[in-house]
């Protein structure tokens, strides 16, 4: 189950969506002492697990996560995966087909997707050519194995991914590995088809954290601080437009000001979010906010940004 899977289970016990049926853990210690704390069936395999459920959340070691979507894919089980999607993109494209084949829902958790301070810009006009963002975290040996851009670089990516809508067409990175065997800071240049370009920046070894994007467009500038759900929008507009109530700043010799606004957010879990996101997607047949295509699109650059700077 993974480190993340008892923040999963406390969160799939508490439901009243569905019915959780159960976990299963090649340490059976680990499933039992998890069950204890939040409750659950224990199963004694995967293939019980498999039986007993309708689909399937793969929140293991990355390098299990193609073997076991592929047995619940290919028994009929909707699957979500834990990011990223698989330790390779083949693996990945593998997955991606077979779910496609057989009409079953795929989700990847980029958890970060849920966060309320992005979600908040879900009515907004988004049209960046500009990006940047930091996802800074003091060094844990949980996670080292990987290099810092599969490991922390990639939930931005993604999410740069989704705001962008367009192709990459070129990348330029450069990376140092300070502590562990792999890149342990990465910063990476993205540049779209459209003419967007994303500075991204990932380290696992710095005194604090910080998980901030700021997104700049014509007319408006959008911070967000996804770790204090935080978002501040600064848009131009005519004065007339303006309500009296709000904050505004005066632009000398024009007709216009910046207004700026910082929107309550909703007072909302993400992983409960994607949970019940990717259930939803079953029962209504939906597509899952983040489909395994996009999962499998943020490893492939996740992948390019590695082959540059290894």
């Amino acid at each position: 189950m993974g480190h993340i899977g008892r923040f999963h289970t406390r969160h799939l016990v508490g439901q009243t969506a569905f019915e959780f049926s159960g976990m299963f853990d090649i340490r059976p210690e680990r499933a039992r002492e998890i069950s204890a704390e939040f409750g659950g069936i224990v199963h004694e395999n995967y293939e019980q697990l498999l039986t007993a459920s309708d689909a399937i959340l793969i929140c293991t070691p990355t390098k299990t996560h193609y073997s076991l979507a592929l047995q619940a894919l290919t028994v009929g089980k909707h699957i979500f995966i834990e990011k990223p999607v698989t330790e390779s993109v083949q693996q990945g494209e593998e997955l991606v087909a077979l779910a496609k084949e057989k009409n079953l829902k795929f989700q990847v958790g980029h958890i970060e997707r849920f966060n309320p301070a992005l979600m908040v810009l879900n009515d907004l006009d988004l049209r960046p050519l500009f990006i940047e963002s930091h996802r800074l975290a003091p060094f844990n040996p949980r996670g080292a194995q990987m290099a810092v851009v599969h490991e922390n670089m990639i939930h931005d990516i993604d999410i740069i991914l989704s705001l962008v809508k367009s192709p990459v067409t070129d990348i330029a990175a450069n990376g140092v590995a300070v502590v562990t065997g792999q890149p342990d800071i990465a910063n990476a240049r993205l540049t779209f088809a459209n003419g967007c370009v994303a500075n991204v920046t990932a380290s696992r070894i710095s005194l604090g954290q910080m998980r901030k994007m700021r997104i700049f467009q014509p007319e408006t500038y959008i911070t967000i601080d996804f770790q204090q759900h935080q978002t501040e929008i600064y848009q131009l507009k005519n004065a007339r437009d303006i309500p009296s109530t709000a904050m505004s700043i005066d632009i000398a010799g024009t007709d216009r000001k910046i207004v700026y606004n910082k929107p309550e957010l909703p007072d909302s879990d993400a992983m409960q979010a994607e949970q019940i996101s990717f259930v939803e997607a079953i029962e209504k047949n939906v597509t899952p906010l983040v489909r395994g295509e996009d999962g499998l699109e943020a490893l492939r650059i996740a992948e390019k940004i590695y082959a540059l700077i290894t």
